[in-house]
């Protein structure tokens, strides 16, 4: 019987593991020094807690059957998990304050035949803090993260949830949907099918095209004859964030999702036509699980290691380190001196690895591969590299 992985699955292997935690250690250490702290959320949950209150597309979501024929699902993404743990905390604590958190997790989204189902993410989130200060914040943290693995040239995306989806509500309600869908898809054909006079099609169609520099859009929005007054502060907003961040970016008004919670600015990272993170603001989201439906502001973003491990494999790891020491017993009456010693190397240097036989193959292949010492043991003596270390050899 050929054993096989399920279809979207696939195994780590220890080269893949090495450079996963090479991002997640550097990640950590930039998290670290912003103050944040880590995080780890339960990868099962309650159907009901990773909908979000219809947020998130139940679709998407791995489903499992629970012991007392409860729904649950593996986890999709983390902000909704941390959502859940935190909503109840505001409830009891008034004073609780802001609370910026990081982690390192897997996620799992249904894609059938598509592609794999599992993959992991690092991110960070602002809890309990609005404005743009909290938002600047955000994306100079994303852009030191970006810089301390080494992504030299790479493309920030922004875009604003509130402000798209004021401009969608302008449409008639029976199509809103469906605007919506097309419009986060970039699908102008459908769009251009959808059951609206001519003059109602040119409008979406100017929608889904709000795109280019800061300056290029603002032109464009302010001269809309339909533009909403209520959606003028969600613009200064914008303005404010841009004369902030005095970076490059784009200014993406189509920048939405079919289902998110988010609320206002939203933003992806892209390098051609890869998406290394994404992330934005979810105003809502803590009052599904807080006890008297508060709203608790917050902001976060997520960045997709697999791309990332792409993009920077010239960089990465490709081999493991190499011991420092090799101690090789010359018959099985020397082991227990031999891991003797190794058990005394190891209190001052990292790695020491007892070998049970020494051929001139092995010597070979050690010192290719970097190993600083070679040690025999034979009849209560230690020598290095084959021949006599005296007293050098000893730990």
């Amino acid at each position: 019987m050929v054993h096989q992985l399920p279809t979207g699955a696939r195994d780590l292997l220890p080269l893949d593991l090495l450079q996963k935690q090479w991002f997640e250690h550097r990640l950590q250490q930039v998290c670290h020094r912003w103050g944040y702290q880590p995080i780890l959320t339960p990868t099962l949950e309650y159907l009901s807690s990773l909908l979000a209150g219809g947020t998130i597309d139940a679709n998407t979501v791995i489903q499992v059957q629970g012991r007392n024929e409860e729904i649950l699902g593996l986890r999709p993404e983390v902000t909704a998990s941390i959502a859940r743990a935190y909503g109840p905390r505001y409830a009891r604590d008034a004073n609780l304050g802001v609370q910026r958190l990081y982690y390192h997790a897997n996620v799992f989204r249904w894609r059938g035949d598509q592609g794999q189902n599992e993959a992991f993410q690092s991110g960070v989130e602002i809890l309990g803090a609005r404005g743009v200060a909290a938002d600047g914040e955000i994306l100079y943290l994303l852009a030191d993260c970006l810089e301390s693995i080494g992504i030299g040239t790479w493309k920030l995306v922004l875009g604003h949830a509130g402000l798209t989806t004021a401009l969608i509500e302008t449409f008639p309600e029976s199509c809103r949907r469906a605007i919506r869908v097309g419009v986060a898809h970039l699908d102008r054909v459908a769009l251009e099918q959808l059951p609206l006079p001519d003059s109602l099609i040119d409008q979406v169609l100017t929608l889904l095209d709000l795109r280019g520099t800061p300056h290029e859009v603002f032109a464009k929005f302010t001269s809309l004859p339909w533009l909403p007054v209520t959606s003028l502060p969600e613009l200064d907003y914008l303005q404010s964030l841009f004369h902030l961040w005095q970076g490059d970016c784009l200014l993406d008004l189509s920048l939405i999702q079919p289902f998110d919670y988010y609320t206002g600015v939203v933003f992806e990272v892209v390098l051609g036509d890869r998406i290394l993170a994404q992330g934005g603001r979810y105003d809502h989201l803590l009052s599904h699980f807080h006890p008297r439906g508060t709203d608790i502001p917050s902001i976060g973003f997520c960045l997709n290691l697999e791309v990332l491990q792409q993009v920077c494999q010239p960089q990465l790891p490709q081999t493991f380190p190499p011991p420092d020491y090799l101690v090789v017993p010359q018959s099985e009456a020397e082991l227990p001196a031999a891991f003797r010693l190794a058990t005394e190397l190891r209190l001052q240097h990292p790695k020491a690895i007892v070998k049970l036989a020494l051929t001139p193959q092995c010597i070979t292949q050690a010192k290719e591969r970097g190993v600083s010492h070679i040690l025999t043991v034979n009849d209560g003596d230690i020598l290095e590299g084959g021949t006599s270390a005296g007293a050098a050899a000893q730990p």
